[in-house]
């Protein structure tokens, strides 16, 4: 139980502004800060914060409330993991009894998967660096890879042995339960009814949430460890607590730099993150390999509107995923696509470069999305009438989900001059394509928009 003075305190120095900028960018209208609701699919700015009361509330779906009530329902914590979660950020101690060997009993099964997670995790780090074949493996390959200790440290990267079952038998002999370890996906249970280590003989990614408790592993296998094995990568299956269309590997050591710079890099890898940051690019976050999800993309539109998309130059690859990007347009995002040059990939040339060549190489050679699907569509069409129209209605597909009209007008008139093509066609075809998808979702957007006397309730 936390008291209630020190509950006080706590409700005394969480500032509303502080605790939403981290999540949400926030625009600055009048007395208070204005941005997108981060508990719905929220086209225009409705959820406002105001400092003065100590209060945040969006106008259209109703969710908010003080601080503490932002923390509970933006990252799914009970009232007592929030006031902690805000202890912490403010430097309060939180003094606690310990909890009885009954009451760890009935802890709701979310947080002694979490507590199983954090386990493992120290014992991943712990054999990473303790253990004689984590540091000549294990270790062996980061250091490989150029990753300084700090880096190592900050991602809280681990190795697990291949004993096939050293963490079950570690996670048992300390009381961990062999339920919990099993709907963790840390272990799996073999038809005589013993466990084995999911990710045995291989160097541990962990995977945090927005708050940075781990949710997930994801774990690379080393050839020199495991001949055999084919799959390189294996990720923890889906479970109480992790859903993966709703995650993003590195987003907790991200979000405020995405906020500083109001932009988000995205990538494929668990290394291209680490390496960009070990460089000084700290506003990255990786889709881990698979398209983008609502859910993903929803993540990093609270804190930017404006992304870039980092390719290494393989054509298939950039083609299969030009659809998934059709998704952040139609949230609303800006989005530009750097190339990188040949025989590069985001963690290799991350690790030849400091920030600033970084910055000024993404500078110089990124491009707006729209215009890089035209020019890469195009080199492939080229003067074949049938996959002219079919890059036609490819873009025409694209610029559709664009929900600012006054966007869309204008690449209609570039993507026209480029193709040769007159500007009715284009707009003909898009109107088709948004009255056939959306209905009346405007009408419905424009009814739920607060009016001036709404606000007036909110504002001082």
């Amino acid at each position: 139980m936390i008291d209630q003075s020190t509950i006080d305190r706590i409700l005394d120095a969480a500032q509303i502004y502080d605790v939403v900028s981290e999540f949400v960018t926030l625009r600055k209208r009048g007395v208070n800060y204005v941005g997108l609701c981060p508990f719905h699919d929220d086209k225009t700015p409705s959820f406002y914060v105001s400092p003065a009361k100590g209060l945040c509330k969006c106008f259209a779906c109703g969710k908010g409330g003080n601080a503490v009530h932002f923390i509970m329902e933006h990252e799914q914590m009970s009232y007592p993991e929030a006031l902690k979660f805000l202890a912490k950020k403010y430097g309060i101690e939180v003094k606690e009894r310990e909890l009885s060997d009954e009451e760890k009993q009935i802890q709701n099964e979310r947080e002694s998967l979490f507590i199983v997670n954090q386990f493992a995790r120290d014992y991943f780090q712990q054999i990473l660096h303790n253990h004689v074949e984590g540091r000549s493996i294990g270790m062996a390959y980061f250091r490989n890879r150029g990753f300084r200790d700090d880096i190592i440290e900050k991602f809280q990267l681990g190795y697990c042995t291949d004993s096939h079952d050293a963490l079950a038998q570690e996670a048992l002999r300390k009381g961990y339960k062999r339920e919990y370890l099993i709907k963790t996906g840390l272990c799996y249970e073999k038809e005589d009814g013993s466990l084995r280590d999911r990710f045995w003989g291989r160097v541990i990614f962990p995977i945090h949430t927005l708050s940075g408790k781990v949710v997930a592993f994801g774990g690379r296998v080393l050839a020199s460890a495991t001949k055999g094995v084919k799959v390189k990568y294996v990720n923890s299956p889906e479970s109480n607590i992790y859903h993966k269309s709703n995650e993003l590997y590195g987003i907790y050591f991200a979000k405020q730099a995405i906020v500083k710079q109001d932009r988000c890099f995205l990538v494929e890898g668990y290394t291209d993150v680490i390496s960009m940051h070990q460089a000084g690019v700290e506003n990255v976050v990786a889709s881990s390999g698979t398209a983008l999800t609502i859910g993903q993309i929803r993540m990093i539109h609270r804190f930017t509107n404006n992304m870039t998309v980092l390719y290494d130059g393989d054509a298939a690859g950039i083609k299969a995923s030009l659809r998934g990007i059709d998704m952040l347009l139609a949230e609303g995002m800006n989005i530009k696509v750097c190339l990188l040059p040949d025989g590069e990939d985001p963690d290799s040339f991350a690790r030849k470069h400091h920030a600033a060549e970084f910055h000024a190489f993404i500078n110089e050679h990124e491009t707006d999305f729209i215009h890089f699907k035209t020019n890469l569509l195009l080199e492939d069409a080229d003067k074949d009438p049938i996959k002219r129209a079919e890059l036609i209605s490819d873009l025409v597909q694209s610029i559709s989900v664009i929900p600012e009209a006054i966007v869309r007008d204008v690449y209609i008139k570039e993507c026209a001059q480029v193709l040769q093509v007159e500007d009715k066609l284009l707009v003909s075809e898009i109107a088709k394509r948004r009255e056939s998808r959306t209905g009346n979702s405007e009408k419905q957007t424009k009814e739920i928009t607060p009016d001036t006397d709404t606000y007036a309730s909110f504002i001082p």
